[in-house]
C-alpha cells in the first residue's frame, strides 16, 4: 500500500534560494525502517536529508534523524538548523519576529538546544549548542598523503602556524589549511588517495585566510569521504569543530569571540556560517554554529 509523506526543500546557511546548503525534511506521521529512510536520503541525493518525527519527551519539540546518501549521521549542522528554522516557522511565525523561540530536537547525539528569530523581512536565522567541545584525535595524514590526496603539491599545504590536523565536534574532519584561495579553487579529489587518507574522516576541510567576503574569517571547502557526495556545499559540523583548530593555532584571549565561515564559492553556492566560542583560561567552554534559512518547495512523497 502507497504511504504518502510531506516534505520541505529548504537552503541553509544563505538568505537567499538556490544558494547555502539544500535539505531536505520530511515529516513522518508514522515510522520508517532504517532502510527506508536511507532509501529516500538516497532518491533526494543531497547533501543531508532528515526526518521528523514526534519526540521521545514531549517537552521537546521533534526527534531527528539524518541520513546522507550513504549512510546516517549522529549530527550535522545545516540538518539541525534547517528543521529547527522549519519547526519554528510552522509552529510559531509571528513569534519569531518579535521574540524568538527555542526549538529543542531530540537527536542521536542528544537534545539539542536551537534558537530561531527572524528580522521583518529576512530569512529566519538559527543557531545551535553542540552539547560537547571539539576533541583533537590523532592520525593526521602527513602533508605529503593530503598533497597527494587533493592534486596539490606540499608547498601549497599550511600556513603561518597551522599544520593538517584532525578534530571532530561530532563527525570527525581532516584540517587542510592551504596557502590561498588559488589553491584552495585549484584542489580536486585525486579518488584511490584520498580515501587511503581520510581513513575513518567524514572529509578533508580546506580552509585559507584569503576570502571572498572580507567579513568572513576563513574561506573553506569540504571534499566528503564514504558518505555518498563528493563535496558540500556548506558544513556545520566543521565549522563546530573548526573551533577547535582556531583555538590551537589562533590563540585567542579568554572571553567571546564571533567569525564568519564562507564556503560553497566553488561550487555556485555560497554559503555562510556564523561560529561562535567562548575561551576561558585557554579552553573552550562553549561553541555555537548559526545561519539563516529559505524554503524553496514543498510536495508529497510516495513510498
Amino acid at each position: 500500500m502507497t504511504r504518502s509523506l510531506s516534505y520541505h526543500l529548504l537552503d541553509v546557511f544563505t538568505d537567499r534560494r538556490f544558494a547555502g546548503n539544500p535539505l531536505a525534511v520530511v515529516e513522518l506521521d508514522a515510522p520508517l525502517r532504517d532502510a527506508e529512510m536511507q532509501d529516500v536520503a538516497r532518491e533526494f541525493n543531497l547533501s543531508e536529508t532528515v526526518f521528523l518525527s514526534e519526540p521521545r519527551d514531549p517537552t521537546n519539540s521533534a526527534r531527528i534523524r539524518i541520513f546522507t546518501p550513504k549512510r546516517e549521521l549522529p549530527f550535522a549542522g545545516h540538518p539541525t538548523i534547517g528543521a529547527a528554522a522549519l519547526l519554528a516557522e510552522q509552529r510559531a511565525g509571528e513569534l519569531l519576529s518579535r521574540h524568538g523561540i527555542v526549538v529543542a530536537l531530540e537527536a542521536a547525539i542528544g537534545v539539542l538546544r536551537c534558537e530561531a528569530l527572524r528580522g521583518f523581512g529576512k530569512a529566519t536565522y538559527v543557531e545551535v549548542t553542540p552539547p560537547f567541545t571539539p576533541q583533537r584525535l590523532d592520525g593526521a595524514p602527513s602533508a605529503a598523503a593530503l598533497a597527494s590526496a587533493l592534486s596539490l603539491s606540499v608547498e601549497d599545504i599550511g600556513f603561518g602556524s597551522h599544520v593538517p590536523v584532525v578534530y571532530a565536534a561530532g563527525p570527525a574532519f581532516v584540517f587542510v589549511p592551504v596557502r590561498s584561495r588559488e589553491v584552495l579553487d585549484r584542489a580536486r579529489r585525486s579518488p584511490d588517495a584520498f580515501s587511503a587518507a581520510m581513513g575513518a574522516a567524514v572529509g578533508a576541510y580546506l580552509y585559507t585566510r584569503e576570502t571572498v567576503d572580507t567579513a568572513c574569517a576563513i574561506n573553506a571547502r569540504m571534499f566528503a569521504n564514504g558518505v555518498g557526495i563528493d563535496e558540500d556545499p556548506a558544513t556545520g559540523a566543521a565549522a563546530a569543530a573548526f573551533a577547535g583548530v582556531a583555538l590551537e593555532f589562533e590563540r585567542p584571549a579568554d572571553g567571546e569571540h564571533q567569525l564568519f565561515i564562507e564556503q560553497g564559492h566553488a561550487m555556485g553556492r555560497p554559503s555562510r556560517i556564523t561560529l561562535r566560542m567562548a575561551v576561558e583560561n585557554r579552553e573552550l567552554t562553549r561553541i555555537a554554529i548559526g545561519g539563516q534559512v529559505v524554503r524553496v518547495g514543498q510536495g508529497r512523497l510516495f513510498i
